[in-house]
Protein backbone atom coordinates (compact mmCIF):
# COMPACT_ATOMS: atom_id res chain seq x y z
CA UNK A 1 0.00 0.00 0.00
CA UNK A 2 3.14 2.50 0.30
CA UNK A 3 2.90 2.81 -3.44
CA UNK A 4 0.40 5.52 -3.97
CA UNK A 5 2.33 8.54 -4.09
CA UNK A 6 3.01 11.85 -1.70
CA UNK A 7 -0.89 12.56 -0.61
CA UNK A 8 -1.31 9.19 0.13
CA UNK A 9 2.05 9.32 2.35
CA UNK A 10 1.14 12.67 3.59
CA UNK A 11 -2.42 11.48 4.65
CA UNK A 12 -1.39 8.58 6.52
CA UNK A 13 1.72 10.60 8.54
CA UNK A 14 -1.19 13.46 9.70
CA UNK A 15 -4.20 10.75 10.26
CA UNK A 16 -1.68 8.51 12.37
CA UNK A 17 -0.56 11.64 14.53
CA UNK A 18 -4.05 12.99 14.84
CA UNK A 19 -5.38 10.10 16.15
CA UNK A 20 -2.53 8.09 18.30
CA UNK A 21 -1.10 11.83 19.98
CA UNK A 22 -4.39 12.96 21.89
CA UNK A 23 -4.78 9.16 22.98
CA UNK A 24 -1.37 9.47 24.40
CA UNK A 25 -1.99 13.24 25.67
CA UNK A 26 -5.14 11.81 27.29
CA UNK A 27 -3.71 8.80 29.19
CA UNK A 28 -0.34 11.52 30.56
CA UNK A 29 2.00 9.78 28.22
CA UNK A 30 3.17 13.20 26.78
CA UNK A 31 2.31 13.74 22.79
CA UNK A 32 6.44 12.67 21.93
CA UNK A 33 5.37 8.70 22.68
CA UNK A 34 2.05 9.62 20.62
CA UNK A 35 3.85 10.02 17.56
CA UNK A 36 6.56 7.22 18.27
CA UNK A 37 3.48 4.84 18.65
CA UNK A 38 2.16 6.36 15.71
CA UNK A 39 5.20 5.77 13.62
CA UNK A 40 5.62 2.18 14.92
CA UNK A 41 1.81 1.08 13.72
CA UNK A 42 1.91 2.76 10.18
CA UNK A 43 5.85 1.97 10.14
CA UNK A 44 7.58 -1.19 7.62
CA UNK A 45 7.44 -3.34 10.80
CA UNK A 46 3.51 -2.42 11.51
CA UNK A 47 0.82 -2.49 8.98
CA UNK A 48 3.28 -1.36 6.27
CA UNK A 49 1.25 1.62 5.18
CA UNK A 50 4.63 3.85 5.08
CA UNK A 51 7.66 2.11 3.28
CA UNK A 52 10.76 2.58 1.53
CA UNK A 53 9.56 6.13 1.01
CA UNK A 54 9.37 6.72 4.45
CA UNK A 55 13.13 6.55 5.37
CA UNK A 56 14.00 9.54 2.71
CA UNK A 57 11.40 11.42 5.30
CA UNK A 58 13.83 11.61 7.78
CA UNK A 59 16.34 14.00 6.03
CA UNK A 60 13.56 16.64 5.82
CA UNK A 61 12.11 16.23 8.96
CA UNK A 62 15.79 16.37 10.66
CA UNK A 63 15.50 20.30 9.44
CA UNK A 64 12.67 20.50 12.80
CA UNK A 65 15.37 19.72 15.30
CA UNK A 66 17.35 22.04 13.86
CA UNK A 67 14.25 24.52 14.01
CA UNK A 68 13.89 23.67 16.98
CA UNK A 69 17.48 24.54 18.30
CA UNK A 70 17.02 27.83 16.43
CA UNK A 71 14.43 29.05 19.09
CA UNK A 72 15.82 27.75 21.67
CA UNK A 73 18.97 29.76 20.93
CA UNK A 74 16.48 33.19 20.44
CA UNK A 75 15.41 31.93 23.93
CA UNK A 76 18.92 32.22 25.69
CA UNK A 77 20.36 35.72 26.52
CA UNK A 78 24.26 35.34 25.84
CA UNK A 79 25.16 36.14 29.28
CA UNK A 80 22.92 33.19 30.18
CA UNK A 81 24.70 30.89 27.78
CA UNK A 82 28.32 32.12 29.14
CA UNK A 83 26.87 30.80 32.67
CA UNK A 84 26.17 27.40 30.78
CA UNK A 85 29.61 27.38 30.29
CA UNK A 86 30.80 24.89 33.47
CA UNK A 87 27.64 22.12 32.33
CA UNK A 88 28.28 22.26 28.87
CA UNK A 89 32.37 22.13 29.12
CA UNK A 90 32.16 19.70 32.64
CA UNK A 91 28.92 18.07 33.05
CA UNK A 92 28.88 17.18 29.21
CA UNK A 93 32.82 16.46 28.58
CA UNK A 94 32.68 13.97 31.77
CA UNK A 95 29.61 12.46 30.41
CA UNK A 96 30.90 11.27 27.21
CA UNK A 97 34.17 10.73 27.79
CA UNK A 98 32.88 8.33 30.89
CA UNK A 99 30.19 6.66 29.21
CA UNK A 100 32.76 6.16 26.19
CA UNK A 101 35.16 4.84 28.51
CA UNK A 102 32.48 2.01 30.64
CA UNK A 103 30.86 0.94 27.34
CA UNK A 104 33.96 0.38 25.76
CA UNK A 105 35.43 -1.67 28.29
CA UNK A 106 32.25 -4.30 28.50
CA UNK A 107 32.78 -4.49 24.81
CA UNK A 108 36.18 -5.01 24.93
CA UNK A 109 35.29 -7.47 28.02
CA UNK A 110 32.70 -9.87 25.38
CA UNK A 111 35.50 -10.02 22.81
CA UNK A 112 35.08 -6.91 20.91
CA UNK A 113 38.24 -5.53 18.97
CA UNK A 114 39.06 -2.18 21.30
CA UNK A 115 38.84 0.06 17.93
CA UNK A 116 35.00 -1.38 17.51
CA UNK A 117 34.63 -0.82 21.33
CA UNK A 118 35.97 2.44 21.37
CA UNK A 119 33.26 3.03 18.54
CA UNK A 120 30.33 1.40 19.83
CA UNK A 121 31.23 3.59 23.08
CA UNK A 122 31.34 6.82 21.34
CA UNK A 123 28.01 6.65 19.47
CA UNK A 124 26.07 5.32 22.62
CA UNK A 125 27.62 8.34 24.44
CA UNK A 126 25.02 10.21 22.37
CA UNK A 127 21.41 11.04 23.92
CA UNK A 128 18.76 12.70 21.35
CA UNK A 129 18.71 16.14 20.95
CA UNK A 130 14.63 15.76 19.65
CA UNK A 131 13.13 13.66 22.00
CA UNK A 132 14.71 14.95 25.16
CA UNK A 133 14.19 18.94 24.65
CA UNK A 134 11.11 18.51 22.90
CA UNK A 135 9.62 16.26 26.05
CA UNK A 136 11.28 18.80 28.64
CA UNK A 137 9.40 21.71 27.03
CA UNK A 138 6.10 20.02 27.09
CA UNK A 139 6.43 19.45 30.49
CA UNK A 140 7.68 22.86 31.06
CA UNK A 141 11.03 21.33 32.50
CA UNK A 142 13.32 23.54 30.16
CA UNK A 143 14.08 26.27 33.12
CA UNK A 144 14.72 23.75 35.77
CA UNK A 145 17.91 22.76 37.15
CA UNK A 146 17.94 19.35 35.52
CA UNK A 147 16.09 20.34 32.21
CA UNK A 148 19.28 23.12 32.01
CA UNK A 149 21.77 21.09 32.68
CA UNK A 150 20.47 18.18 30.40
CA UNK A 151 20.51 21.19 27.22
CA UNK A 152 23.49 21.53 28.02
CA UNK A 153 25.14 18.52 28.19
CA UNK A 154 22.99 17.60 24.67
CA UNK A 155 25.15 20.46 23.41
CA UNK A 156 28.01 19.35 24.23
CA UNK A 157 27.29 16.83 22.43
CA UNK A 158 26.32 18.31 19.10
CA UNK A 159 29.76 19.83 19.19
CA UNK A 160 31.35 16.35 20.22
CA UNK A 161 29.24 14.67 16.69
CA UNK A 162 31.71 15.49 13.98
CA UNK A 163 35.10 15.17 16.30
CA UNK A 164 33.24 11.06 16.81
CA UNK A 165 33.03 11.27 12.74
CA UNK A 166 36.33 12.08 12.34
CA UNK A 167 37.80 9.42 14.77
CA UNK A 168 35.69 6.70 13.21
CA UNK A 169 38.57 6.18 9.67
CA UNK A 170 40.93 6.35 12.02
CA UNK A 171 39.91 3.43 14.11
CA UNK A 172 39.15 1.71 10.87
CA UNK A 173 42.73 2.09 9.84
CA UNK A 174 44.29 1.29 12.88
CA UNK A 175 41.98 -1.85 13.04
CA UNK A 176 43.67 -2.83 9.72
CA UNK A 177 40.28 -2.03 7.53
CA UNK A 178 41.04 -0.30 4.13
CA UNK A 179 37.60 0.05 2.73
CA UNK A 180 36.36 3.17 1.44
CA UNK A 181 33.19 4.39 2.78
CA UNK A 182 30.38 3.58 0.60
CA UNK A 183 31.97 -0.16 -0.10
CA UNK A 184 29.61 -2.46 2.33
CA UNK A 185 30.80 -5.73 3.58
CA UNK A 186 28.62 -8.58 2.82
CA UNK A 187 24.90 -8.23 4.47
CA UNK A 188 25.09 -4.65 5.77
CA UNK A 189 22.80 -3.21 3.46
CA UNK A 190 20.01 -5.27 5.47
CA UNK A 191 21.71 -3.97 8.88
CA UNK A 192 21.42 -0.15 7.99
CA UNK A 193 17.89 -0.05 6.81
CA UNK A 194 15.59 2.06 8.11
CA UNK A 195 16.33 5.20 9.22
CA UNK A 196 20.76 4.70 9.33
CA UNK A 197 20.83 4.79 5.74
CA UNK A 198 18.95 7.23 4.80
CA UNK A 199 20.54 10.07 7.87
CA UNK A 200 24.15 8.11 7.49
CA UNK A 201 24.72 8.26 3.59
CA UNK A 202 23.54 11.88 3.80
CA UNK A 203 26.51 12.82 6.59
CA UNK A 204 29.21 10.67 5.31
CA UNK A 205 28.98 11.34 1.66
CA UNK A 206 28.23 14.54 1.09
CA UNK A 207 31.77 16.35 0.38
CA UNK A 208 32.58 19.90 2.42
CA UNK A 209 34.69 23.07 2.08
CA UNK A 210 36.86 20.87 4.75
CA UNK A 211 37.56 18.36 2.64
CA UNK A 212 41.58 18.04 2.42
CA UNK A 213 42.58 20.29 4.23
CA UNK A 214 44.73 19.63 7.44
CA UNK A 215 43.63 19.83 11.28
CA UNK A 216 44.62 23.39 11.64
CA UNK A 217 43.09 24.35 8.75
CA UNK A 218 39.87 22.91 9.51
CA UNK A 219 39.93 24.83 12.64
CA UNK A 220 40.26 27.73 11.03
CA UNK A 221 37.45 27.22 9.18
CA UNK A 222 35.26 26.33 11.24
CA UNK A 223 36.03 29.18 13.86
CA UNK A 224 35.62 31.78 10.97
CA UNK A 225 32.55 30.18 10.15
CA UNK A 226 31.30 30.85 13.44
CA UNK A 227 32.70 34.40 13.73
CA UNK A 228 30.90 34.85 10.25
CA UNK A 229 27.56 33.70 11.99
CA UNK A 230 28.16 36.25 14.49
CA UNK A 231 28.83 39.41 12.43
CA UNK A 232 26.31 38.78 9.47
CA UNK A 233 23.25 38.38 12.44
CA UNK A 234 24.12 41.41 14.10
CA UNK A 235 25.26 43.87 11.17
CA UNK A 236 23.08 42.24 8.42
CA UNK A 237 20.46 40.10 9.49
CA UNK A 238 18.89 42.95 11.92
CA UNK A 239 18.79 45.43 9.42
CA UNK A 240 17.30 43.03 6.46
CA UNK A 241 14.56 42.42 9.13
CA UNK A 242 14.09 45.80 9.47
CA UNK A 243 13.36 46.35 5.94
CA UNK A 244 11.23 43.72 5.28
CA UNK A 245 8.99 43.99 8.40
CA UNK A 246 8.51 47.32 6.71
CA UNK A 247 6.98 45.54 3.85
CA UNK A 248 3.71 44.36 6.67
CA UNK A 249 3.89 40.86 4.41
CA UNK A 250 3.69 38.22 7.03
CA UNK A 251 4.83 35.56 4.56
CA UNK A 252 7.42 37.16 3.87
CA UNK A 253 8.95 38.02 6.91
CA UNK A 254 8.39 34.10 7.53
CA UNK A 255 10.28 33.08 4.27
CA UNK A 256 13.02 35.77 5.78
CA UNK A 257 13.54 33.74 9.11
CA UNK A 258 13.01 30.09 7.29
CA UNK A 259 16.09 31.59 4.45
CA UNK A 260 18.10 32.17 7.39
CA UNK A 261 18.03 29.02 9.18
CA UNK A 262 18.89 27.50 6.15
CA UNK A 263 21.68 29.22 5.43
CA UNK A 264 23.22 28.96 8.57
CA UNK A 265 22.56 25.24 8.38
CA UNK A 266 24.05 25.02 4.92
CA UNK A 267 27.07 26.48 5.96
CA UNK A 268 27.87 24.88 9.27
CA UNK A 269 27.14 21.72 6.91
CA UNK A 270 30.05 22.84 4.31
CA UNK A 271 32.66 23.56 7.25
CA UNK A 272 31.52 19.90 8.86
CA UNK A 273 29.73 21.00 11.79
CA UNK A 274 26.85 20.07 13.11
CA UNK A 275 23.68 21.89 10.98
CA UNK A 276 21.62 22.49 14.86
CA UNK A 277 24.69 23.62 16.28
CA UNK A 278 24.64 26.06 14.02
CA UNK A 279 21.33 27.05 13.98
CA UNK A 280 21.53 27.12 17.73
CA UNK A 281 24.24 29.91 17.18
CA UNK A 282 22.33 31.75 15.05
CA UNK A 283 19.03 31.92 17.55
CA UNK A 284 21.54 33.29 20.52
CA UNK A 285 23.38 35.87 18.07
CA UNK A 286 19.33 37.32 17.33
CA UNK A 287 18.67 37.19 21.33
CA UNK A 288 18.58 40.54 21.95
CA UNK A 289 16.90 41.09 18.99
CA UNK A 290 13.60 43.10 19.02
CA UNK A 291 11.93 40.52 16.66
CA UNK A 292 13.08 37.21 18.22
CA UNK A 293 9.86 36.98 20.09
CA UNK A 294 7.91 37.62 16.11
CA UNK A 295 10.63 34.65 14.89
CA UNK A 296 9.11 32.20 17.94
CA UNK A 297 6.20 32.36 16.76
CA UNK A 298 6.52 32.56 12.90
CA UNK A 299 8.39 29.51 13.08
CA UNK A 300 6.74 27.57 15.96
CA UNK A 301 4.48 25.69 13.32
CA UNK A 302 6.90 24.51 11.36
CA UNK A 303 8.91 23.21 13.99
CA UNK A 304 6.28 21.50 15.43
CA UNK A 305 5.04 19.64 12.11
CA UNK A 306 8.63 18.93 11.09
CA UNK A 307 9.92 17.42 14.86
CA UNK A 308 6.43 15.29 14.37
CA UNK A 309 7.20 13.71 11.18
CA UNK A 310 10.68 13.16 12.87
CA UNK A 311 9.26 11.27 15.95
CA UNK A 312 6.86 9.63 13.72
CA UNK A 313 10.00 8.39 11.64
CA UNK A 314 12.20 7.26 14.56
CA UNK A 315 8.62 5.03 15.90
CA UNK A 316 8.81 3.69 12.38
CA UNK A 317 12.66 2.29 12.27
CA UNK A 318 12.00 -0.03 15.22
CA UNK A 319 12.32 -3.37 13.77
CA UNK A 320 9.90 -5.23 15.14
CA UNK A 321 10.92 -8.60 13.09
CA UNK A 322 14.41 -8.12 14.72
CA UNK A 323 12.96 -7.59 18.06
CA UNK A 324 10.75 -10.56 17.77
CA UNK A 325 13.40 -12.95 16.78
CA UNK A 326 15.80 -11.58 19.58
CA UNK A 327 13.84 -10.35 21.98
CA UNK A 328 16.26 -11.59 24.69
CA UNK A 329 19.09 -10.39 23.69
CA UNK A 330 17.84 -6.48 22.88
CA UNK A 331 15.96 -6.11 25.88
CA UNK A 332 19.63 -7.13 27.46
CA UNK A 333 21.20 -4.29 25.71
CA UNK A 334 18.30 -1.85 25.93
CA UNK A 335 18.74 -1.93 29.60
CA UNK A 336 22.45 -2.42 29.93
CA UNK A 337 22.52 1.04 27.70
CA UNK A 338 19.74 2.50 29.91
CA UNK A 339 21.80 1.31 33.06
CA UNK A 340 25.35 2.67 32.36
CA UNK A 341 24.25 5.96 31.29
CA UNK A 342 21.83 6.11 34.26
CA UNK A 343 24.39 5.56 36.63
CA UNK A 344 27.26 7.83 34.77
CA UNK A 345 24.32 10.57 34.89
CA UNK A 346 23.44 10.00 37.91
CA UNK A 347 27.16 10.27 39.89
CA UNK A 348 28.03 13.61 37.82
CA UNK A 349 24.86 14.82 38.89
CA UNK A 350 25.92 14.00 42.56
CA UNK A 351 29.59 15.23 41.96
CA UNK A 352 28.12 18.59 40.43
CA UNK A 353 26.47 19.04 43.92
CA UNK A 354 22.47 19.10 42.05
CA UNK A 355 19.65 17.93 44.31
CA UNK A 356 17.80 14.61 44.36
CA UNK A 357 14.95 15.07 42.73
CA UNK A 358 16.64 17.41 39.65
CA UNK A 359 19.38 14.77 39.49
CA UNK A 360 16.57 12.07 39.19
CA UNK A 361 15.25 14.06 36.17
CA UNK A 362 18.34 14.67 34.47
CA UNK A 363 19.66 11.56 34.83
CA UNK A 364 15.71 10.21 33.05
CA UNK A 365 15.85 12.75 30.15
CA UNK A 366 19.51 11.47 28.52
CA UNK A 367 19.14 7.57 29.57
CA UNK A 368 19.03 6.45 25.83
CA UNK A 369 20.58 6.31 22.63
CA UNK A 370 20.62 9.48 20.21
CA UNK A 371 19.84 10.37 16.75
CA UNK A 372 23.58 10.71 15.53
CA UNK A 373 23.83 7.24 16.95
CA UNK A 374 22.02 6.34 13.42
CA UNK A 375 24.29 8.48 11.90
CA UNK A 376 27.82 7.05 13.00
CA UNK A 377 26.35 3.22 13.24
CA UNK A 378 25.99 4.04 9.63
CA UNK A 379 29.53 5.10 8.35
CA UNK A 380 30.96 2.38 10.87
CA UNK A 381 29.51 0.05 9.21
CA UNK A 382 30.36 1.29 5.71
CA UNK A 383 34.07 1.54 7.02
CA UNK A 384 33.65 -2.42 8.22
CA UNK A 385 34.59 -1.50 11.51
CA UNK A 386 31.76 -3.07 13.00
CA UNK A 387 30.59 -6.37 12.19
CA UNK A 388 27.02 -6.46 9.79
CA UNK A 389 25.12 -8.46 12.13
CA UNK A 390 26.07 -6.65 15.39
CA UNK A 391 24.86 -3.52 13.67
CA UNK A 392 21.98 -4.06 12.69
CA UNK A 393 21.51 -5.19 17.07
CA UNK A 394 22.91 -1.70 18.05
CA UNK A 395 20.63 0.10 15.62
CA UNK A 396 17.44 -1.66 16.80
CA UNK A 397 18.95 -0.58 20.71
CA UNK A 398 19.30 3.02 19.66
CA UNK A 399 15.70 3.31 18.44
CA UNK A 400 14.15 0.95 21.29
CA UNK A 401 15.98 2.83 23.64
CA UNK A 402 14.79 6.84 21.99
CA UNK A 403 11.47 5.26 22.09
CA UNK A 404 11.31 4.61 25.43
CA UNK A 405 12.10 7.82 26.78
CA UNK A 406 8.92 9.54 26.87
CA UNK A 407 8.13 6.09 29.37
CA UNK A 408 11.11 6.25 31.21
CA UNK A 409 10.43 10.62 31.71
CA UNK A 410 6.87 8.94 32.93
CA UNK A 411 7.87 6.07 35.21
CA UNK A 412 10.46 8.89 37.08
CA UNK A 413 7.35 11.55 36.94
CA UNK A 414 4.81 9.07 38.77
CA UNK A 415 6.86 5.99 40.44
CA UNK A 416 10.16 6.83 41.37
CA UNK A 417 9.94 10.75 42.63
CA UNK A 418 7.36 10.35 45.15
CA UNK A 419 9.21 7.56 45.93
CA UNK A 420 12.75 8.90 46.57
CA UNK A 421 12.41 12.24 45.33
CA UNK A 422 12.97 14.77 48.22
CA UNK A 423 10.21 17.25 47.20
CA UNK A 424 12.12 19.99 46.21
CA UNK A 425 10.40 22.86 44.19
CA UNK A 426 10.87 21.99 40.55
CA UNK A 427 8.89 25.51 39.26
CA UNK A 428 11.11 27.39 36.58
CA UNK A 429 12.54 30.43 37.75
CA UNK A 430 11.17 33.89 36.85
CA UNK A 431 12.02 35.00 33.73
CA UNK A 432 14.55 37.66 34.13
CA UNK A 433 13.32 41.02 33.10
CA UNK A 434 15.67 43.51 31.99
CA UNK A 435 13.70 46.98 32.36
CA UNK A 436 12.51 48.09 35.19
CA UNK A 437 9.38 49.96 34.24
CA UNK A 438 6.42 49.59 36.04
CA UNK A 439 4.08 50.22 33.04
CA UNK A 440 4.00 47.98 29.83
CA UNK A 441 2.09 49.63 26.69
CA UNK A 442 0.23 47.35 24.00
CA UNK A 443 0.46 49.03 21.14
CA UNK A 444 1.92 52.65 20.46
CA UNK A 445 -1.04 53.83 18.04
CA UNK A 446 -3.18 56.94 19.18
CA UNK A 447 -4.10 56.12 22.58
CA UNK A 448 -0.30 54.45 23.34
CA UNK A 449 1.10 57.66 22.15
CA UNK A 450 -0.60 59.34 24.70
CA UNK A 451 -0.45 57.15 27.49
CA UNK A 452 3.09 57.63 27.12
CA UNK A 453 3.25 60.99 27.45
CA UNK A 454 1.32 61.58 30.24
CA UNK A 455 3.85 58.75 32.12
CA UNK A 456 7.11 59.85 31.24
CA UNK A 457 5.54 63.68 32.22
CA UNK A 458 5.01 61.80 35.48
CA UNK A 459 8.43 60.17 35.64
CA UNK A 460 7.65 56.84 34.67
CA UNK A 461 9.40 55.35 31.60
CA UNK A 462 6.57 52.18 30.14
CA UNK A 463 7.88 49.22 28.10
CA UNK A 464 6.61 49.43 24.98
CA UNK A 465 5.11 46.40 22.95
CA UNK A 466 4.59 47.73 19.23
CA UNK A 467 4.13 45.70 15.92
CA UNK A 468 4.85 48.51 13.10
CA UNK A 469 8.73 48.41 12.64
CA UNK A 470 8.94 52.13 11.76
CA UNK A 471 7.39 52.65 15.32
CA UNK A 472 9.64 50.77 16.44
CA UNK A 473 12.31 52.97 15.31
CA UNK A 474 10.93 55.91 16.62
CA UNK A 475 10.79 54.38 19.93
CA UNK A 476 13.79 53.40 20.07
CA UNK A 477 15.36 56.82 19.07
CA UNK A 478 13.64 58.30 21.76
CA UNK A 479 15.08 56.28 24.23
CA UNK A 480 12.08 53.76 24.83
CA UNK A 481 12.48 49.69 24.63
Amino acid sequence: MHGQGFFFQAFVYLAAAVIAVPIAKRMGLGSVLGYLIAGMVIGPYGFGLIGEEGKDVLQFAEFGVVMMLFIIGLELQPALLWRLRRPILGTGGLQVAATTVLIASIAVAVGFPWQASLAVGLTLSLSSTAIVLQTLSEKGLMKSEGGQTAFSVLLFQDMAFVPMLAILPLLAVAGGVVSEPGSHQPGTEAAMDGMAEGVGQAASHSATWADGLSAGGQTVMVFGAVVAVVLLGRYLVRPAFRVIAGTNLRELFTAAALLLIIGIALLMAQVGLSPALGAFLGGVVLANSEYRHELEVDLDPFKGLLLAVFFIAVGASVDFGLIGRDPGTIALLVGGLVLVKAVVLFLLGRIFGMGLDQNLLFTFALAQGGEFGFVLFSFAGQLQLIPADTLSLLIAVVATSMALTPILMVINERMVQPRFGTKESTEAPADQIDEEGEVIIVGFGRMGSVTGRFLRANGIKPTVLEHDSDRVETLRALGLK
